[in-house]
């Protein structure tokens, strides 16, 4: 089907609407709204968090009676089914709207085209494919979610420009600038979880939470701290480890179940612990725990080992790579642990973005496996 000017103008105003849920809808889509009737915007709208009304709903009430014969706009095909608000295709149906255009149909299997049937059944004409990609690309955990059964996994790291994220010594504190440091919280407050790994927290304490105001996220409302997750397999963690100091959910994956001792002293700190009955920690395990309680994107801030399983495992959908304009050396710690033998072993990447933080380079690719 082919679309107007106009259809891409106000599909792309649906999209920038839909952008303001980013940091608060977890786990839901984010979706934006727009109805157009006459040539002109009468009801905007986007879900702002889970359990609350979805972003046809507010668009609807603003356009209010102008609603009827109107055009409908939205980033995700209207839902279908009853969760914890009704259905908005329901919402759309009532307000006997002309025409609804959808970015995608929802993967979900509640709906999977069944929110633009009723519609059609009710007379409204549907249309689905415009702009697809960026919708698409604005929910890639919930996509990952439905399509794969599992998180979509975004690794972050940190490297001086011949590749080493610390001394020898485990020295690593500061590779990079202010501006990319500050650059990194936005990608946590986005995901539903930060993972990293023991190493990470016993060389360098951290504390893997958001350190950025409301106002510096665009929100009204108080910021919602994703889940800390750390994988320690002999539960090595100290109890005054900064990361369980702090405001927000903490959950360990370890393989340690005789320690009762350290297990209690743990959760009475509030940290939720995971015993694995496998010989080692796997990975795919952890990750379709974490979509079981709700997490769908995860955003990794961790060492070499474990970035090196996460590729190797090929968890990782998404890598962004700061690389600070020094050199450390050939003794230095490598990016990722990665023990390949011949050219052909290699991982490919594709650039998705390049641009300079401050006075670093960000890079953002996908590996190709």
């Amino acid at each position: 089907m082919s679309f107007s000017p106009d259809d891409y103008r106000y599909m792309a105003r649906a999209l920038q609407l839909a952008q303001r849920g980013l940091y608060t809808t977890h786990p839901n889509p984010r979706v934006g709204c727009v109805i157009v009737k006459d040539g002109q915007i009468v009801g905007e709208g986007w879900h702002e968090r889970a359990g609350e009304p979805h972003a046809e709903v507010f668009a609807l009430k603003q356009a209010g009676a102008l609603a009827q014969g109107a055009t409908a706009y939205v980033t995700l095909e209207p839902c279908n089914h009853y969760g914890r608000t009704p259905p908005c295709s329901v919402a759309l149906v009532e307000a006997q709207v002309g025409k609804v255009m959808a970015a995608m149909v929802d993967p979900n299997p509640q709906v999977a085209g069944q929110g633009l049937k009723r519609l059609e059944h009710a007379g409204i004409k549907t249309a689905f494919g415009l702009m697809e990609a960026e919708a698409r690309a604005l929910n890639q955990g919930f996509l990952s979610q439905m399509e794969r059964g599992r998180p979509f996994v975004r690794a972050k790291l940190a490297s001086s420009l011949d590749g080493r994220t610390a001394m020898a010594s485990g020295e690593s504190v500061w590779i990079t600038g202010e501006a990319a440091r500050q650059d990194v919280q936005y990608w946590r407050a986005q995901a539903g979880a930060v993972l990293t790994g023991i190493g990470t927290v016993l060389y360098d304490n951290p504390a893997l939470n958001v350190r950025l105001t409301s106002e510096q996220l665009g929100l009204t409302t108080p910021i919602r701290q994703p889940l800390r997750v750390i994988v320690d397999s002999q539960l090595r963690i100290p109890l005054n480890a900064q990361i369980l100091t702090l405001d927000g959910a903490v959950l360990i994956y370890t393989l340690n179940s005789d320690d009762v001792a350290k297990r209690a002293a743990l959760e009475q700190l509030g940290v939720r612990i995971r015993v694995l009955e496998t010989p080692t920690i796997e990975l795919p395990m952890v990750m379709q725990d974490l979509i079981k309680q709700g997490i769908n994107e995860v955003h990794v801030e961790a060492g070499a080992t474990l970035n090196g399983a996460l590729f190797a495992a090929q968890l990782v959908d998404e890598l962004v790579l700061y690389l600070a304009p020094h050199l450390m050396g050939s003794m230095g710690r490598p990016l990722v642990e990665l023990p390949l033998q011949h050219m052909s072993e290699r991982v490919g990447l594709t650039i998705k973005d390049m641009r300079r933080v401050g006075q670093d380079l960000r890079l953002v690719a996908t590996p190709k496996y």
